[in-house]
């Protein structure tokens, strides 16, 4: 049974229909927003208990709960082909190991109009409580789909006629000059490391943020959002 904490979270959940069997409101926790999901599980008839908030520390794990904890299935996931046939835009991780990364990256791909993100079941970041805490309910809404091989997949998307973009600090052409021909797939490396060599020269594109000060990158999750927001003025042109 997965944990979901957080009034944002939690909300989002009821929002998109997810299964949920219980949920935790702290005794004393007030405001517009939990009266808002007492209402959604009551329309959902999803039981709602009021409890110690020390309670909902020990359920959430310690996380930070704002008063509101949930219980119920993992997020639902679309097969594959199912999502992939009708994407514009998908995002592949090369191994982003940090949950607080993989989540930033769900909601920011979910904001910027994204259709997936796909990630390995192996040495990366999988689906958990902060995951879940750190999407924003963004984890909902977008599919999330894991896949045995970034290399594979990479062979996968480009037999569906995806042109491939690896955002990558040695790229030789600058995010904002691309042209991005869809369907669209960004390839982000993980925490540290970039993009693994075998997974570079696969790419259609090696694609660079010009820097101004003396960091050569940015954090994963914060490139993913400027370049992902660059795609998505693009559409709208």
């Amino acid at each position: 049974m997965s944990v979901i904490a957080g009034v944002h979270p939690v909300r989002e959940a009821l929002r998109a229909g997810h299964a949920l069997d219980h949920v935790l409101i702290a005794k004393g926790a007030g405001g517009v927003k939990l009266r808002e999901i007492i209402e959604l599980c009551r329309q959902q008839g999803v039981a709602v208990r009021f409890e110690p908030r020390d309670a909902l520390d020990r359920a959430s794990r310690h996380a930070v709960h704002q008063g509101v904890v949930a219980f119920g299935s993992s997020p639902r996931r679309a097969p594959v082909p199912d999502v992939l046939d009708r994407a514009r835009c998908v995002l592949l991780l090369d191994g982003v190991e940090d949950p607080h990364n993989l989540g930033a990256i769900i909601r920011t791909a979910h904001a910027a109009g994204a259709d997936a993100v796909l990630a390995p079941d192996r040495r990366a970041a999988g689906i958990t409580e902060t995951v879940i805490k750190a999407s924003a309910g963004a984890i909902e809404h977008l599919p999330v789909l894991r896949i045995s091989n970034v290399r594979q997949e990479m062979q996968n998307l480009k037999k569906r006629n995806f042109w491939i973009y690896g955002l990558d600090e040695r790229g030789t052409e600058d995010y904002d000059k691309t042209v991005y021909t869809p369907p669209t797939a960004f390839v982000l490396g993980g925490e540290g490391k970039g993009l693994h060599e075998h997974v570079r020269k696969d790419c259609d594109f090696l694609v660079r943020i010009p820097m101004a000060g003396a960091i050569a990158s940015l954090n994963v999750s914060v490139a993913a959002g400027v370049v992902l927001f660059e795609w998505r003025r693009r559409q709208r042109l």
